[in-house]
């Protein structure tokens, strides 16, 4: 059996969230860190269900945007992928001249498709789209910590609004009344709306049951656009259904530790309670690291007597006022830059040092640390919590390396401890 489903991720967290739901629901899956290389390495059989690939394009210019999603269709498309899927977050981390919108677009045109959906629900996780709006949680996504994000601050939820602002068709809405009827009325709108000359309908989903019902109405669409939610209801489009096995991992070991270097309300969280447990923690400064101080080999030094006690926290995480001060002192990009070389950094000090179970926090960051690495391919394993599974990658030297990387904006307070609870081979 070959691909059935690829998979394009606009960044590295959201890329293991999309996996992870599809592992849930059955498929076996594999995450490729950007596209593979031109030649025969890069055109090796993927033994797997479904194939993702993990770009760094949720915040460069478009244009790079665009050109990096349609490399990674054409390795899909070789591969034999026979439906693709365009992942983005599930906050729709996108400013007005953001790169859903062009992404979709030149997707449509590469796969010669007129209309896709677009939806980032994940109930799971408190993200819900009703009449075209997102709300994280109880809020709509403008009155949530999404509107002091330091690259993508989110002031409008309405997903029509946002997405007509980047594309040039038409942006249409299939509303929670006609997605509640079922697959058929869902495949009834998207018809009328596509004789209106609309090419991409925003979809409202408030549960996991909208999801499957959307899942089985777009069966037979070349291409999806969506956040991890609806990968919940398309598996069982090619007859999969949820099963252990498709989440086995090889066996874990080793030190632990986390690297954290977002900077969402969730994450200060996170970091605060493992803080108040007394656990040992470095606090990374950008701004002694840009003022040329051996940042990274204090943090090292700092947790090479503490490894073998528990897991060990590197931040940088801050709350919004200090972010705002570092960005003024340095610039927003160059802060950020500054912070992923940092903690990339340590990651990799961190596994010379013996760690094999390491949490990373932050899409970049991750993007940052998984590069830094050298990690190519990661095997999806068992959920940790709603969109971060525990994954297993092969090291130069023959041992695996259990990562788990975190959207910024995902997991419970105490997660930095209980993913190291949850045994990384067996599925939940």
């Amino acid at each position: 059996m070959g691909i059935r489903l690829g998979c394009i991720a606009d960044d590295f967290t959201g890329a293991t969230d999309l996996a992870n739901n599809l592992v849930r629901a059955g498929m076996r899956a594999v995450q490729l860190i950007d596209v593979p290389a031109e030649g025969a390495d890069g055109r090796q059989p993927v033994d797997a269900d479904a194939v993702v690939i993990a770009l760094k394009s949720r915040t460069v210019p478009a244009a790079e945007a665009v050109e990096a999603s349609l490399r990674a269709l054409a390795w899909l498309r070789d591969a034999g992928a026979e439906q693709i899927y365009f992942k983005y977050c599930s906050t729709f981390d996108s400013t007005p001249a953001g790169n859903i919108g062009p992404v979709s677009e030149a997707l449509m045109e590469a796969l010669g498709t007129g209309f896709t959906i677009a939806t980032p629900a994940f109930p799971d996780n408190g993200r819900t789209v009703f009449k075209g709006h997102l709300f994280v949680g109880d809020v709509l996504l403008a009155d949530s910590g999404m509107r002091n994000h330091p690259l993508t601050p989110m002031t409008d939820s309405n997903l029509v609004s946002v997405l007509d602002a980047q594309t040039e068709g038409e942006v249409g809405l299939i509303d929670h009344t006609v997605v509640a009827a079922g697959a058929e009325a869902i495949r009834a709108r998207v018809d009328e709306l596509r004789r209106e000359g609309v090419g991409i309908a925003v979809a409202d989903a408030v549960s996991n049951d909208d999801l499957v019902r959307l899942g089985a109405a777009v069966r037979g669409l070349p291409l999806v656009t969506a956040g991890s939610g609806l990968a919940i209801g398309l598996p069982r489009n090619w007859g999969f259904e949820p099963s252990r096995a498709a989440a086995r991992l090889p066996p874990a070991g080793g030190h632990a530790a986390v690297v954290s270097g977002s900077v969402s309300v969730a994450t200060n969280r996170q970091v605060q309670q493992f803080l108040s447990g007394g656990r040992p923690a470095f606090a990374v400064d950008p701004l002694r690291v840009a003022a040329g101080e051996d940042v990274v080999g204090e943090a090292l030094e700092f947790a090479g007597t503490r490894l073998g006690d528990g897991p060990v926290l590197v931040y940088s995480t801050e709350a919004p006022d200090a972010v705002r001060t570092v960005q003024g002192r340095l610039g927003a990009a160059e802060a950020g830059e500054l912070v992923e070389r940092t903690l990339a950094a340590v990651a990799r000090g961190l596994v010379e040092r013996g760690v094999r179970r390491l949490v990373v926090a932050g899409g970049e960051t991750s993007g940052a640390v998984v590069r830094e690495l050298g990690v190519n391919v990661l095997r999806i394993g068992p959920q940790i919590d709603p969109g971060v599974p525990w994954c297993a990658a092969a090291l130069a030297d023959g041992d695996t390396l259990h990562l788990a990387l975190k959207s910024g904006n995902f997991g419970g307070p105490g997660f930095f401890t209980a993913a190291f609870d949850l045994p990384a081979t067996e599925a939940p």
